[in-house]
Protein backbone atom coordinates (compact mmCIF):
# COMPACT_ATOMS: atom_id res chain seq x y z
CA UNK A 1 0.00 0.00 0.00
CA UNK A 2 1.84 2.79 -0.96
CA UNK A 3 1.96 5.85 1.89
CA UNK A 4 -0.64 8.74 2.13
CA UNK A 5 -3.35 5.88 0.21
CA UNK A 6 -6.41 5.79 2.72
CA UNK A 7 -7.26 2.36 4.44
CA UNK A 8 -10.96 1.27 2.76
CA UNK A 9 -13.30 -0.85 5.13
CA UNK A 10 -16.56 -1.87 4.48
CA UNK A 11 -18.77 -3.38 7.17
CA UNK A 12 -21.30 -6.15 5.90
CA UNK A 13 -24.51 -7.79 7.15
CA UNK A 14 -27.40 -9.54 5.44
CA UNK A 15 -29.50 -6.63 4.25
CA UNK A 16 -27.39 -3.85 5.19
CA UNK A 17 -29.94 -1.42 6.79
CA UNK A 18 -29.51 -3.10 10.38
CA UNK A 19 -25.66 -3.96 11.54
CA UNK A 20 -23.36 -2.86 8.97
CA UNK A 21 -24.63 1.00 8.68
CA UNK A 22 -24.62 1.08 12.71
CA UNK A 23 -21.25 -0.24 12.88
CA UNK A 24 -20.05 2.25 9.61
CA UNK A 25 -21.51 5.25 11.69
CA UNK A 26 -19.57 4.54 14.76
CA UNK A 27 -16.43 4.27 13.07
CA UNK A 28 -16.90 7.19 11.18
CA UNK A 29 -17.89 8.67 14.41
CA UNK A 30 -14.91 7.38 16.16
CA UNK A 31 -12.48 8.27 13.30
CA UNK A 32 -13.58 11.70 12.54
CA UNK A 33 -12.73 12.77 16.16
CA UNK A 34 -9.14 11.31 15.87
CA UNK A 35 -6.07 11.62 14.18
CA UNK A 36 -6.79 8.81 11.30
CA UNK A 37 -9.55 11.49 10.37
CA UNK A 38 -9.36 11.55 6.32
CA UNK A 39 -6.85 8.24 6.27
CA UNK A 40 -9.81 5.52 6.48
CA UNK A 41 -12.73 5.82 4.05
CA UNK A 42 -15.48 3.47 5.95
CA UNK A 43 -18.62 1.87 3.57
CA UNK A 44 -20.90 -0.60 4.26
CA UNK A 45 -23.12 -3.12 2.19
CA UNK A 46 -25.48 -6.43 2.40
CA UNK A 47 -24.86 -9.67 0.73
CA UNK A 48 -28.35 -9.46 -0.61
CA UNK A 49 -29.23 -6.54 -2.76
CA UNK A 50 -33.44 -6.39 -1.96
CA UNK A 51 -32.94 -3.34 0.49
CA UNK A 52 -30.59 -1.38 -2.07
CA UNK A 53 -31.49 2.37 -1.54
CA UNK A 54 -33.05 2.21 1.10
CA UNK A 55 -32.39 4.45 4.80
CA UNK A 56 -31.70 1.98 7.75
CA UNK A 57 -34.26 0.51 9.39
CA UNK A 58 -35.56 2.88 12.07
CA UNK A 59 -34.82 0.97 14.80
CA UNK A 60 -31.45 0.77 13.55
CA UNK A 61 -30.93 4.81 13.29
CA UNK A 62 -32.76 5.18 16.51
CA UNK A 63 -30.12 3.22 18.28
CA UNK A 64 -27.27 5.04 16.48
CA UNK A 65 -28.87 7.80 17.46
CA UNK A 66 -28.91 7.35 21.11
CA UNK A 67 -25.27 6.80 20.74
CA UNK A 68 -24.81 10.51 19.50
CA UNK A 69 -24.46 8.88 15.55
CA UNK A 70 -26.25 9.71 12.59
CA UNK A 71 -27.03 6.82 10.33
CA UNK A 72 -30.69 8.46 8.69
CA UNK A 73 -28.07 9.35 5.31
CA UNK A 74 -26.92 6.06 4.29
CA UNK A 75 -28.55 3.93 1.67
CA UNK A 76 -28.57 0.14 1.52
CA UNK A 77 -26.06 -0.78 -1.19
CA UNK A 78 -25.46 -4.68 -2.06
CA UNK A 79 -21.48 -5.86 -2.00
CA UNK A 80 -19.81 -7.04 -5.60
CA UNK A 81 -16.84 -8.57 -6.18
CA UNK A 82 -15.41 -5.59 -7.25
CA UNK A 83 -15.68 -4.06 -3.65
CA UNK A 84 -13.16 -7.38 -2.66
CA UNK A 85 -10.25 -5.86 -4.73
CA UNK A 86 -11.47 -2.25 -3.36
CA UNK A 87 -11.75 -3.24 0.08
CA UNK A 88 -8.71 -3.54 2.71
CA UNK A 89 -10.56 -4.74 5.17
CA UNK A 90 -14.40 -6.83 4.94
CA UNK A 91 -15.96 -7.10 8.71
CA UNK A 92 -18.69 -9.39 8.58
CA UNK A 93 -21.85 -9.14 11.56
CA UNK A 94 -22.29 -13.12 11.28
CA UNK A 95 -20.57 -16.54 10.00
CA UNK A 96 -23.28 -16.63 7.68
CA UNK A 97 -22.17 -13.57 5.93
CA UNK A 98 -18.50 -14.56 5.96
CA UNK A 99 -19.52 -17.29 4.26
CA UNK A 100 -21.17 -15.37 1.57
CA UNK A 101 -18.29 -12.73 0.79
CA UNK A 102 -16.12 -15.57 0.77
CA UNK A 103 -18.11 -17.20 -2.40
CA UNK A 104 -17.64 -13.46 -3.75
CA UNK A 105 -14.02 -12.81 -3.37
CA UNK A 106 -11.52 -13.93 -5.69
CA UNK A 107 -8.88 -16.25 -3.97
CA UNK A 108 -6.56 -13.50 -3.46
CA UNK A 109 -8.38 -11.54 -1.28
CA UNK A 110 -10.01 -13.84 0.67
CA UNK A 111 -7.48 -12.90 3.74
CA UNK A 112 -9.08 -9.86 3.68
CA UNK A 113 -12.23 -10.80 5.10
CA UNK A 114 -13.53 -11.64 9.22
CA UNK A 115 -16.03 -12.10 11.06
CA UNK A 116 -16.31 -8.72 13.05
CA UNK A 117 -16.51 -10.31 16.34
CA UNK A 118 -13.44 -12.48 16.05
CA UNK A 119 -11.47 -9.62 17.54
CA UNK A 120 -13.99 -9.36 20.32
CA UNK A 121 -13.45 -12.78 22.18
CA UNK A 122 -14.40 -11.12 25.63
CA UNK A 123 -17.89 -10.26 24.49
CA UNK A 124 -21.01 -12.21 23.51
CA UNK A 125 -21.45 -8.97 20.32
CA UNK A 126 -22.15 -12.27 17.57
CA UNK A 127 -24.50 -14.19 19.76
CA UNK A 128 -26.67 -11.26 20.87
CA UNK A 129 -26.63 -10.01 16.93
CA UNK A 130 -27.82 -13.34 15.81
CA UNK A 131 -30.16 -13.61 18.64
CA UNK A 132 -31.51 -9.98 17.68
CA UNK A 133 -31.81 -10.76 13.60
CA UNK A 134 -33.71 -14.39 14.45
CA UNK A 135 -35.81 -12.08 16.76
CA UNK A 136 -36.48 -9.23 14.05
CA UNK A 137 -37.19 -12.12 11.63
CA UNK A 138 -39.90 -13.76 14.18
CA UNK A 139 -41.01 -10.13 14.99
CA UNK A 140 -41.38 -9.42 11.51
CA UNK A 141 -43.35 -12.45 10.73
CA UNK A 142 -45.92 -12.62 13.52
CA UNK A 143 -49.28 -11.77 12.98
CA UNK A 144 -50.67 -11.65 16.39
CA UNK A 145 -50.27 -8.07 18.36
CA UNK A 146 -49.71 -9.16 21.49
CA UNK A 147 -47.35 -11.63 20.72
CA UNK A 148 -45.83 -9.14 18.65
CA UNK A 149 -45.33 -6.69 21.78
CA UNK A 150 -43.87 -9.85 23.83
CA UNK A 151 -41.10 -10.46 21.32
CA UNK A 152 -40.27 -6.76 20.80
CA UNK A 153 -40.05 -6.94 24.65
CA UNK A 154 -37.14 -9.63 24.46
CA UNK A 155 -35.99 -7.26 21.84
CA UNK A 156 -36.00 -4.75 23.54
CA UNK A 157 -33.33 -5.89 26.27
CA UNK A 158 -31.03 -7.45 23.45
CA UNK A 159 -30.78 -4.16 22.69
CA UNK A 160 -29.33 -2.71 25.50
CA UNK A 161 -27.26 -5.40 26.45
CA UNK A 162 -25.65 -5.02 22.54
CA UNK A 163 -25.59 -1.44 23.10
CA UNK A 164 -23.71 -1.55 26.36
CA UNK A 165 -21.10 -4.16 25.14
CA UNK A 166 -20.63 -1.58 22.18
CA UNK A 167 -19.82 0.89 24.91
CA UNK A 168 -17.27 -1.30 26.63
CA UNK A 169 -15.21 -2.68 23.69
CA UNK A 170 -14.85 1.13 22.54
CA UNK A 171 -13.95 2.45 26.42
CA UNK A 172 -11.27 -0.72 26.69
CA UNK A 173 -9.95 -0.25 23.01
CA UNK A 174 -9.51 3.27 23.73
CA UNK A 175 -7.34 3.08 26.77
CA UNK A 176 -5.00 0.16 24.65
CA UNK A 177 -1.46 0.69 23.72
CA UNK A 178 -1.75 0.97 19.78
CA UNK A 179 0.10 -2.13 19.22
CA UNK A 180 -2.59 -4.20 21.22
CA UNK A 181 -5.20 -2.73 19.97
CA UNK A 182 -4.04 -3.43 16.47
CA UNK A 183 -6.74 -6.05 14.32
CA UNK A 184 -4.68 -6.35 10.91
CA UNK A 185 -1.50 -6.62 9.57
CA UNK A 186 -2.46 -4.49 6.89
CA UNK A 187 -0.59 -1.56 6.78
CA UNK A 188 -1.87 2.36 8.00
CA UNK A 189 0.28 5.11 6.52
CA UNK A 190 -0.20 8.35 9.34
Amino acid sequence: MARGKAVRVVFVCLGNICRSPMAEGALQARLAASPLAGRVQVDSAGTGGWHAGEPPDRRAIAGARGQGVDVAGQRARQLHADDCEAFDWIRCADRANVRDVLRLAPAARRERVALLASYLGNYQIERQMETLTDGYRRWLGEDDAERRTQIRGVLAGTEASLASQFERVAVEVAGMPAPQAQVSKLPLWI
